[in-house]
């Protein structure tokens, strides 16, 4: 069942907090650290931060066996994650039925922003870190990113900084503003939810060595840098209650309660069975098992690699660990555009086999177009043409971001927003809808609706001027919205 977002119902209140993001997300002045500064600040991170993270094979990974009953990738405390098999039948996609292996992570960690007001101001509390996965070494990550394993120090390591902000908040004098559990990769995870938060501090929370406080402005600013603001940053940003647009019924294409009713719609109409199997009985079903991976026989979509790291800023010196290695970028693409002057969004209603609820909200777009090629000219992802085949003007926003270094290595997406001719597509297929931005705000209050991904997309939208704010006709109106900025950080 989706879960309510604990801020509750409108109120003057919820008012006073949309003009303070507001002004969080325009304000150019009054920044604890100007965006010189910053860069600066990340470059002397980057600097400090050593990591080491080097493949193995399986028989060398510390602390990690394969089981002996089911073949499983386990740690030998039973904690942390493990590689199961996945058996999928459904009558969703060009293929319907096949077997794959899975991270099970049944533990719900939490993903935690503190926010403060400095100088009148509200500003974000971010972290450099270093996850192995990740192809640049540092990113942005939330005030707080651990597993239940992490934060009770199963691993005999440091304890996590900042977590007592997010675990009783209330009782010292906090003020939580988003507090909801949302999903994680369904082609990647099985059921794996964290718990996004985001909670207002006082002045008696301050920034740590590899801590900093940045505006809304800066944030979205940084969206727009290859692999900067990490996934788990991304994710908490879009849980933000939307600034933009007061909360009620509006000038939508359909109602609130039809736009419930289509995904509810599409919750009890598609047939899905997965079931977690042992990993060994995935082994010649089109997987392989070597001595340093676990890989598809076509070289598709991912392999399981084993690896050792090294690091001087985690709560453990070293570990070795299993990582999922995507094979390709991936491109995401939310497609947009004006109904009776209001920004709509195409979303699909998507089927993945790990997700808890069948089908959770996906962009237009989500693919690797590589893991298509064996398949018919009519298996190609709908709309993946209309994205590729985009003018630069309805390109609003195009950056390569990372997904979470933590399980993943060397994980990339081509994430796009792309403006719609004006005549658009109008007559979709029923597992797609034009819902409103402000509409995906209110989604983005329940549990299990709109997946990772689209939250990424979700923040991304939030700072495309015309789409975010008013019919200014800017973003929208045919003029490209990156606004000059570099996609990437070259720094």
């Amino acid at each position: 069942m989706p879960q309510l977002n604990v801020t509750g119902p409108n109120s003057s209140a919820e008012a006073n907090l949309a003009a303070r993001l507001a002004v969080s997300a325009t304000t150019s002045g009054g920044e604890v650290m100007s965006d010189v500064e910053f860069f600066d600040w990340l470059d002397d991170r980057r600097r400090r931060h050593s990591q080491e993270v080097r493949r193995t094979t399986f028989a060398e990974l510390s602390g990690w066996h394969f089981a002996q009953d089911s073949g499983d990738l386990e740690h030998h405390s039973g904690r942390f994650f493990a590689v199961r098999g996945l058996r999928v039948s459904t009558d969703f996609g060009p293929v319907q039925e096949w077997r794959q292996p899975i991270i099970q992570q049944p533990e719900i960690g939490v993903l935690g922003m503190a926010v403060r007001e400095m100088g009148g101001v509200l500003h974000c509390l971010v972290q450099a870190k270093s996850e192995p996965g990740n192809v640049n070494g540092v990113q942005l990550s939330p005030t707080v990113q651990a597993t239940k394993s992490n934060y009770t120090r199963v691993h005999g390591g440091s304890a996590v900084p900042y977590l007592d902000c997010f675990r009783g908040p209330r009782a010292r004098g906090h003020r939580v503003l988003a507090d909801v559990l949302q999903s994680e990769q369904g082609s990647w995870f099985y059921c794996k939810r964290n718990r996004n938060m985001i909670v207002e501090v006082g002045p008696e929370v301050e920034a740590g060595e590899d801590f900093c406080w940045l505006t809304l402005r800066q944030m979205h600013m940084l969206l727009r840098y290859e692999n900067l603001v990490s996934m788990d940053a991304r994710t908490v940003l879009s849980c933000l209650p939307d600034w933009h647009h007061p909360s009620g019924p509006g000038a939508d294409l359909l109602p609130d309660v039809a736009v419930r009713s289509w995904i509810t719609a599409q919750q009890s109409e598609r047939e899905v069975d997965a079931a977690l199997m042992p990993l060994s009985k995935v082994e010649g079903d089109g997987w392989r098992l070597a001595e340093d991976r676990i890989s598809h026989e076509r070289g598709l979509f991912f392999s399981i690699v084993p690896v050792d790291v090294v690091s001087n800023r985690r709560e453990v010196a070293s570990w070795s660990q299993p990582l999922l290695q995507p094979h390709g970028t991936g491109v995401v693409a939310m497609v947009v555009r004006r109904i009776d002057g209001v920004p709509h969004c195409l979303v699909h209603a998507r089927v993945e086999a790990g997700y808890l609820d069948v089908v959770e909200l996906g962009p237009t777009v989500q693919c690797t177009p590589e893991n298509y090629e064996h398949l018919p000219a009519g298996s190609r992802p709908r709309f993946l043409d209309l994205v590729s085949e985009a003018r630069p003007e309805q390109v609003l926003f195009d950056t390569v971001l990372s997904e979470e270094g933590g399980r993943f290595l060397h994980a990339q997406i081509r994430y796009l927003i792309v403006a719609a001719d004006d005549e658009g597509p109008t007559d979709v297929p029923r597992d797609y809808q034009w819902v409103s931005l402000r509409q995906l705000g209110e989604l983005l209050k329940y549990s299990h609706y709109l997946n990772v991904q689209a939250r990424t997309l979700v923040a991304a939208l939030r700072t495309v001027p015309g789409i975010a704010g008013p019919d200014t006709g800017d973003a929208l109106g045919g003029a490209a919205a990156n606004g000059g900025e570099p996609r990437a950080d070259h720094r």
